[in-house]
């Protein structure tokens, strides 16, 4: 291998460590980044940072607007690919499928990814009105049981960087008091399982528990979902304790498959 060799393989190998270090903060740190940020964060000039982004932007890696620099479409299929090596769909189906026949409602599975959540699969009703979710869209973990829960069972010092930017209102039900969504988070953490009557959609209700993965940490949750009408107090009590012993079962899926 010649000198001239050498070096470009050297080089191509920094490149590629410093696009990786790029992604790396999303991933671990805030939604938005700016390039002055990056370029702190890292030790690296804006300019090299500014290619960067403009690369991965063009492969939807990283999508751009007045907030910043986030995480784009295509890394966050990448996330959902990761999860779904954990054979996490696999574990939780068989329970999914049964909670949707014992509870008529619609059952999903969501998976943390980034600083939000995505719908990785789901069971829907047999009721001619339903709820059915849209599977690999993304939503903020403020809004709605199933993101809450997750939300709950954060570290706390990651919790609380979510809690301290800007929660939108999806409907005008969703929670966006942070000390009153922090009184529902505790909440949440200590039953194990979290409620949500019109927050993310305003005709919906949901009942959900988290999922914790083989490093035992949260990594997403299960829900009961169905129009709002029909999630009275008693059935919500009902779901309550359904949801949590399938999640429980879920996570013992999960944590025991070979």
């Amino acid at each position: 291998m010649t000198n001239e060799t050498a070096e470009r393989q050297s080089s191509g190998t920094e490149v590629a460590g410093r696009v990786a270090d790029v992604l790396l903060l999303f991933a671990g740190g805030p939604q938005y980044l700016g390039v002055s940020a990056i370029s702190r964060e890292l030790g690296i000039s804006k300019a090299v940072v500014h290619r960067i982004l403009r690369s991965l932007v063009s492969r939807e890696m990283l999508e751009t607007d007045p907030g910043g620099y986030r995480l784009g479409p295509a890394a966050v299929a990448l996330g959902v690919s990761a999860l779904r090596r954990f054979n996490v769909r696999n574990a939780a189906a068989p329970v999914l499928r049964r909670l949707r026949d014992e509870t008529g409602e619609t059952t999903t599975l969501s998976g943390l990814v980034a600083d939000e959540r995505v719908y990785l699969d789901q069971f829907e009703s047999p009721h001619e009105v339903k709820m059915t979710v849209e599977v690999g869209r993304r939503f903020p973990l403020h809004a709605g049981s199933s993101g809450k829960v997750i939300l709950a069972f954060l570290p706390a010092e990651r919790r609380e960087a979510l809690l301290a930017r800007p929660l939108a209102a999806l409907t005008p039900g969703t929670v966006t008091d942070v000390a009153a969504l922090r009184g529902q988070l505790a909440e949440t953490a200590r039953e194990g399982v979290g409620v949500s009557l019109g927050e993310r959609q305003a005709d919906a209700g949901s009942v959900a528990a988290p999922l914790f993965g083989p490093d035992g940490e949260v990594h997403g949750s299960i829900s009961v979902c169905g129009p709002r009408h029909r999630f009275t107090p008693e059935a919500v009590e009902r779901y309550r304790v359904l949801v949590r012993d399938a999640a429980e079962e879920v996570t013992r899926n999960w944590t025991t498959q070979r």
